[in-house]
């Protein structure tokens, strides 16, 4: 460690040199000591899975545009979607989406307590509610995309 000098004044105004040089001790840590424990991975694994939000909200994105420019590029990208490659991606995508969006609905009962009174509403009740609303949104979503068949 290398030493850093530290100036200090006396009281007529002089100075002297100091040398600064605690000796602490630093555990070294492994790069993947987050595998070692279920909690600590599901963490890094859940932060991870931001990134197949963001890649999903791009080809989402991608899908809008081509939808927007005609006809002929709308099929050209539902086309590319077919290619196997592309499948085996989404399927990739749709498990991060998945495990991040139950990771987070068991996260709401800790991020949001609810008091009335005295009384705190229980975390599965919390979190619950969240899986009720994410089934009957989708419940909801594949009944419109199946009556306009």
């Amino acid at each position: 460690m290398v030493e850093r000098p530290i100036i200090t004044t006396r009281s007529q105004g002089e100075k002297m040199m100091e040398t600064s040089n605690p000796r602490l001790y630093r555990k070294k840590m492994p790069v993947f000591w987050w595998i070692r424990k279920w909690s600590h991975l599901k963490f890094i694994l859940r932060e991870l899975t931001s990134l197949a939000v963001a890649l999903f909200g791009i080809e989402l994105i991608l899908l809008v545009r081509a939808i927007s420019i005609s006809q002929e590029s709308y099929y050209s990208y539902i086309e590319s979607m077919g290619n196997p490659l592309m499948l085996i991606g989404n399927l990739i995508l749709l498990g991060g989406l998945i495990f991040h969006s139950i990771s987070w609905f068991d996260l709401a009962p800790k991020a949001m307590v609810i008091k009335i009174g005295k009384n705190t509403i229980p975390g599965y009740i919390i979190s619950g509610s969240n899986y009720l609303g994410w089934i009957s949104i989708s419940i909801g979503l594949i009944w419109i995309l199946n009556s306009n068949s």
